[in-house]
């Protein structure tokens, strides 16, 4: 099979397309033929290695991911596709069910066929999309689930989501509106009609603005790009929470996903109230233009990747 391979820590050109052997799913495991994945800012930080990070972070890091080299050659943090076969040991999933998934540090997403363990994050994706679009969803909607709720997210909250163009931001800002908050965004100027599109009540350009409306309490602030962004709306914006209100980053903490969690997502893309947001699409053999783009960290939504099948 075809797959994207990283032997060394590095810019997007370490990334080469190479012939593997396919893999052979184990007792507790699903095999899956892939159509798609994605490339978001994860997937590049575990290219890289990360070389600009502090000691703090990159020592842990390198030590799962390996300390020389990537411990895994196939990267990709998500996929969706059909399952092919399963072990036997199963019982949740089925062979010829349309299926996407968050492989976490398991990586293998950028090949044509990935194994997932079945108490893994992997479930079934929704009717109403294509594999490709489907595996918009997983990323940013898992991590913007999981840091809603660690919000405490409620109805008739008021929620400012910082960096509402990214694959995060845009699940945040409908998953928000969902849950029956009042949303305000913020984000640049070329975005703002996008996320006007996807619910936001109220939008904030950082560019030309740089402290909140008078009045403005947020219940919260959720960072949907992490701590490497700064800007004094940032700061002044976590500065205009509700007495009892929090400020969020997708970089607190290492969030835990389950199947239930993907199921949250399907049921909100079946029901009309979460959309994927695809940027760009390219195929696996452009993984390195792919990565290089998204490097650049102008992306809206999602890139994703494509799978060649005969």
């Amino acid at each position: 099979m075809r797959a994207a391979i990283c032997t060394r820590y590095g810019p997007p050109d370490v990334l080469e397309i190479r012939d593997v052997p396919k893999p052979v799913p184990r007792d507790d495991e699903v095999l899956v033929r892939v159509h798609a994945s994605t490339v978001n800012s994860s997937d590049w930080f575990i290219r890289s290695g990360i070389p600009s990070a502090s000691l703090a972070i990159q020592i842990p890091f390198r030590l799962m991911m390996g300390v020389v080299r990537p411990r895994t050659k196939i990267q990709g943090l998500i996929f969706a596709g059909e399952i092919t076969e399963v072990g036997r040991r199963v019982r949740r999933l089925t062979v010829g069910e349309r299926v996407f998934a968050f492989t976490k540090f398991r990586l293998g997403g950028y090949a044509q066929f990935a194994c997932a363990k079945e108490r893994s994050t992997i479930g079934r994706a929704p009717e109403s999309l294509s594999l490709e679009d489907a595996a918009a969803i997983p990323y940013g909607g898992l991590l913007a689930l999981h840091y809603l709720r660690k919000g405490g997210i409620k109805s008739g909250g008021r929620v400012l989501v910082y960096g509402a163009s990214s694959a995060v931001g845009t699940s945040a800002i409908q998953l928000a509106k969902g849950f029956g908050a009042r949303v305000t965004a913020a984000c640049g100027p070329q975005n703002i009609e996008l996320v006007r599109s996807l619910g936001a009540d109220e939008v904030v350009d950082y560019t030309v603005q740089d402290a909140p409306a008078p009045g403005a309490n947020w219940d919260l602030v959720l960072d949907a790009v992490g701590k490497r962004k700064t800007s004094a709306l940032k700061t002044a914006c976590q500065n205009a929470l509700a007495p009892r209100g929090l400020s969020i980053s997708v970089d607190d903490g290492t969030p835990a996903f389950s199947p239930e969690d993907l199921d949250v997502l399907r049921e909100a893309v079946d029901a009309g109230k979460l959309l994927p947001v695809i940027d760009r699409r390219y195929p696996l053999d452009q993984i390195v233009e792919a990565h290089r783009y998204v490097e650049q960290e102008h992306k809206k939504g999602n890139v994703v990747i494509t799978m060649p099948h005969e």
